[in-house]
């Protein structure tokens, strides 16, 4: 599944994914692949579980669309400026 990170707790360790009208799902750092924490607004793509109190997501890894995204932000951001030019 697909979706968008809605809060992260970084203090807590774990965060809330959006699901349309339904309730949000829960995702815990220990489930998270390849990364430490997550930022509220990019895509991440998971497994979906029922959990006791509601649905958890498991295997949670950035999308390809949030990692080209991010790429695309830091190439804009490490334009050289002409010499002279303030920025």
């Amino acid at each position: 599944m697909q979706t968008v990170v809605k809060k992260w707790l970084r203090d807590k360790d774990f965060g809330f994914l959006e699901n349309g009208d339904g309730p949000d799902i829960m995702v815990r750092k220990t489930d998270l692949v390849n990364c430490q924490f997550l930022k509220v607004g990019v895509t991440v793509e998971f497994e979906c579980h029922c959990g006791k109190r509601g649905l958890i997501a498991k295997k949670v890894k950035l999308s390809n669309k949030s990692k080209q995204n991010n790429e695309q932000g830091r190439n804009r951001g490490n334009k050289q400026n002409p010499f002279g030019v303030m920025t």
